[in-house]
């Protein structure tokens, strides 16, 4: 048996000497520390120090999740889906990671067939685990495990039919007080947090214009909203039929399989974590879907009937895509209902204004 630390010196570090005002930053390029994300209260008005200082104070996620998927307006079911609440334990691993589980969640959007989707939620997870760096180094390994994951899916494709498939992929891991997620696609992840959506993900679209601009460096392009004319994701694992998409040799491709992360400290304030395929992001906003998840939550408090529930109200809204929706809440508590607090303002009369007001009470008199 091997005692691990939490996470890495770093984030260990970054938790016992937390500065409220900052938070943890992870993208495909590393980890930095910014003032970029910070915590935010559910008013503009930025909240009492007393107040954030006490966020971390005696908190710790108690995790319940729930899952839900429709085959939607689609002939095939090309969507699937992963709940772990223990990832090592999951596949025999005798890590001893601190006293805490690593648990993982994850929604994957097939297209062209359902073989990459399955392929990449069975391997995926384990690809992380049996890792060398796992978990000290888990950003990276993450990172590392997508292109593994899509290099072995391509390995494994004996037929066409299974090599001209692709999916998104979207995973969350919670441990401890943090939440990392990786995302490459156009599945989304949305935190609320006191109430507000806070947005973990970027959809890779063609019409983002960070992407464009990778997508150009690497000889791509975009035509009519399609990258190279063909798909409309800028990330996907898989589609290994499409030529000069992928990475081959040294060179790489305009259809990337690394996933851009993005790691924050949990808080009392975060109540809880939608997942959603792209399905369901086509006809909820982010604090739509927030707004409508707190309120069947505060009813109810069961986390798969309102997956349920959120899906059925998707497709009653005419949703024709494929539906899958995985919440994790972090309390076994309903979420508060929000206290909107009113911003005061001084108010002042100017000396014309006041002698008119004098000039017409005299002239009342």
């Amino acid at each position: 048996m091997q005692s691990w630390p939490l996470h890495c010196d770093l984030l260990q570090t970054r938790m016992e000497n937390f500065d409220p005002d900052s938070s943890l930053i992870c993208s495909s390029g590393g980890i930095s520390v910014a003032n970029s994300y910070p915590l935010e209260s559910i008013c503009e008005d930025r909240v009492v120090t007393e107040r954030k200082q006490n966020l971390l104070t005696d908190f710790f996620p108690t995790l319940r999740s729930g899952e839900w998927s429709d085959i939607g307006g689609r002939l095939h079911m090309e969507d699937t889906h992963i709940c772990i609440s223990d990832l090592a334990k999951k596949f025999g691993s005798n890590l001893l990671i601190s006293e805490h589980a690593i648990s993982f969640y994850g929604v994957f959007d097939g297209h062209g067939g359902k073989s990459a989707a399955h392929f990449v939620c069975e391997h995926l997870p384990r690809v992380i685990v049996e890792d060398a760096d796992f978990p000290v180094k888990l950003e990276k390994v993450v990172a590392r495990s997508f292109i593994e994951t899509d290099a072995a899916f391509e390995k494994s494709c004996s037929l066409e039919s299974a090599r001209s498939s692709g999916t998104t992929a979207l995973t969350a891991m919670i441990f401890g007080r943090s939440l990392l997620v990786a995302n490459a696609g156009d599945c989304r992840a949305v935190l609320s947090r006191g109430g507000v959506a806070k947005e973990m993900s970027e959809d890779h679209r063609p019409c983002c214009i960070k992407e464009k601009t990778r997508i150009e460096s690497l000889g791509g392009f975009i035509d009519d909203g399609y990258l190279n004319g063909q798909l409309g994701v800028t990330r996907a694992l898989g589609d290994w039929h499409l030529e000069g998409m992928k990475k081959t040799g040294d060179k790489s491709g305009p259809l990337s399989a690394e996933p851009e992360l993005k790691l924050v400290t949990l808080t009392k304030e975060d109540e809880f974590l939608i997942i959603g395929s792209d399905g369901i992001w086509d006809v909820y906003s982010n604090q739509n879907a927030v707004d409508f998840v707190r309120k069947r939550l505060q009813e109810h408090n069961d986390v798969k009937q309102c997956c349920g529930e959120m899906v059925g109200e998707a497709i009653k809204r005419g949703a024709t895509d494929n539906l899958t929706v995985v919440i994790v809440s972090f309390h076994l508590e309903p979420p508060p209902p929000v206290v909107v607090q009113r911003t005061r303002f001084r108010r002042s009369i100017s000396a014309e204004g006041l002698q008119n007001l004098k000039c017409l009470l005299e002239g009342n008199a």
